[in-house]
């Protein structure tokens, strides 16, 4: 009988795949998210820092937006991305608390290692997590503050704190200001909702002047000029057609040829060219236009006869600006000249080309209800202006936000010591080894606090000391610390307000984050062997294989 053979190696991957496996692969995947917490933690909160990214081009970017740093990092490890993907979920859900999503997901994810050092099961940690999470968000709904729609005092607080953190904070009492102005003019009532789209605030920037220059307009700004000189270059009362069609005769798709045998006949081939375009002027003079805007060209013959009628015209307008005209003026965009209608007309009190630095616009404002406005955004250096409309963004965002959820928070980080305060008395209920996990999701929740202070180089355990104690004997649940000098004072009598959903989801997209990197026990990396041995390869080497 024939032995068995044994010690062969029976290969399930191929050959050069790496394996990390159990503890060694949570370890690994909790470091490298931890380092792009770290990374961002530094700019948290109205003392951060910024961070200079510099591109493959060189461009730079200076910021301290969350999204944007992990945007431009280019992160590499797989588990780091999942915090890219938080920060993005973030910006696109509610579109602020991008750097709390990511460092919230740091501290659990540190405090886990620790658990996890004491052979507390991943399972036991993610359900406890997860308990505490349901819980901290039942608690943010109960204490939340209502709001009215039409209360711009809170509304401005709301703003002036998403600023505060930002490179415009000189600024932010007026950037609020028109934030609020611009939220307010486009927030439609469906039923008993309210529907808001940040999309239709438009926001030119163009450096030269200061951050004050910024204006904002009941209408918007087109980054084009008038395209005759014999146009008038200011109209009012204006009545603009808005078209998707072009004012020029199209070639045809076909080669065609046309045989002219003298003169006369290329005269009248020419002289049937501008009777087309002549009857086209005509049609939209005869709905009473004095404003033409189209998204295609505009050919010179047809500039000739809408100069001569006195029409101011635009043309090469971008789709989704000519969408923000039909939302402010009340017109509705026309794609064929013939069907142009009286009613399709949108109206603007003003339209005037107007020189703003260097470049000329055209200014289409004074619309009546317009559900679309503009801002021109200024400041003296392009770098600035660039941060500057991350940070108004920002600030409509948490406007926004704040209406929607008719509900705010107070920031500063009272709410988290708040709730990690009653998390720490819902774990003594739950009891047994995922007490220890909601412990850790409280402590997690401070960390975002520690951080707050330890960027305004304050003691931090001094400080979340002396703030746990008030939160306990106090019973004021809007306590923190004033960051210019360290004292405890009442966050809501500062007018640091936050909309609850900006904090939920933070808290949400953290722990969701986490808990899949701690369900990760097995990491199985693909090889690049072959790209490698295939690039090494010398041309004749390829070609005798070939």
């Amino acid at each position: 009988m024939a032995a068995e053979p044994t010690g062969i190696p029976v290969l399930i991957l191929k050959e050069g795949t790496q394996r990390t496996a159990g503890r060694d692969a949570v370890r690994v995947n909790i470091l490298a998210a931890r380092a792009v917490a770290e990374m961002v933690k530094t700019t948290y909160g109205p003392k951060g820092m910024d961070k200079m990214l510099v591109d493959t081009l060189g461009d730079v970017t200076i910021t301290n937006d969350g999204a944007t740093i992990l945007d431009k990092a280019e992160i590499q490890h797989p588990a780091a991305k999942m915090l890219v993907h938080v920060a993005k979920s973030q910006d696109s859900e509610v579109g602020d608390g991008t750097k709390r999503a990511v460092i919230f997901a740091g501290e659990l994810l540190k405090y886990a290692e620790e658990l996890l050092n004491k052979n507390i099961h991943p399972t036991t940690i993610i359900s406890g997590y997860r308990k505490a999470m349901e819980e901290a968000l039942r608690l943010i709904e109960e204490i939340a503050i209502p709001i009215d729609i039409n209360d711009e005092e809170t509304l401005k607080k709301v703003a002036r704190t998403a600023l505060t953190s930002k490179a415009v904070h000189d600024a932010r009492e007026y950037l609020a200001e028109l934030a609020v102005k611009a939220v307010k003019h486009i927030a439609e009532q469906r039923g008993d909702k309210v529907y808001i789209d940040i999309d239709n605030v438009q926001i030119i920037k163009k450096y030269g002047g200061s951050l004050m220059d910024t204006q904002l307009v009941h209408g918007i700004i087109l980054d084009k000029e008038v395209v005759h000189p014999g146009m008038p270059k200011r109209v009012e009362n204006a009545k603009i057609a808005l078209l998707d069609a072009p004012l020029e005769i199209e070639k045809p798709e076909i080669d065609a040829e046309i045989r002219i045998s003298n003169p006369t006949q290329l005269k009248a081939f020419l002289q049937q060219e501008e009777e087309i375009l002549s009857k086209l002027v005509d049609k939209i003079t005869e709905v009473g236009t004095n404003v033409v805007i189209t998204q295609k060209g505009i050919d010179e013959v047809a500039q000739h006869f809408l100069a001569k009628k006195g029409i101011l015209a635009v043309r090469r307008v971008k789709r989704s600006d000519l969408e923000k005209l039909e939302r402010a003026t009340g017109g509705r965009i026309v794609s064929n000249i013939e069907d142009l209608k009286p009613e399709d007309l949108g109206y603007a009190a003003l339209v005037e080309e107007r020189k703003v630095g260097e470049d000329k616009m055209v200014f289409i404002e004074g619309c009546k209800n317009p559900k679309a406005v503009g801002i021109l955004l200024r400041g003296g250096l392009e770098r600035l202006v660039d941060e500057a409309e991350r940070s108004l963004r920002d600030a409509l965002s948490a406007v926004a936000d704040a209406i929607r959820d008719g509900k705010v928070v107070v920031g500063g980080g009272a709410i988290e010591i708040e709730l990690a305060k009653h998390l720490r008395k819902f774990a003594v209920k739950v009891g047994g080894k995922e007490q220890l996990a909601i412990e850790a999701f409280a402590r997690a929740l401070e960390g975002l606090v520690v951080a707050l202070v330890e960027n305004a180089g304050l003691d931090t355990v001094e400080m979340l000391m002396k703030l746990r104690s008030s939160h306990e004997t106090e019973g004021n649940a809007w306590i923190s610390v004033d960051l210019s000098n360290g004292q405890l004072v009442d966050m809501f009598k500062l007018g640091v307000l936050e909309p609850m959903s900006v904090v939920a989801t933070a808290i949400k997209g953290g722990t969701e984050a986490a808990t899949i990197i701690l369900r990760i026990d097995d990491i199985i990396a693909a090889s690049k062997l072959e790209k490698k041995e295939e690039v090494g390869k010398k041309p004749e080497e390829k070609k005798e294989e070939e």
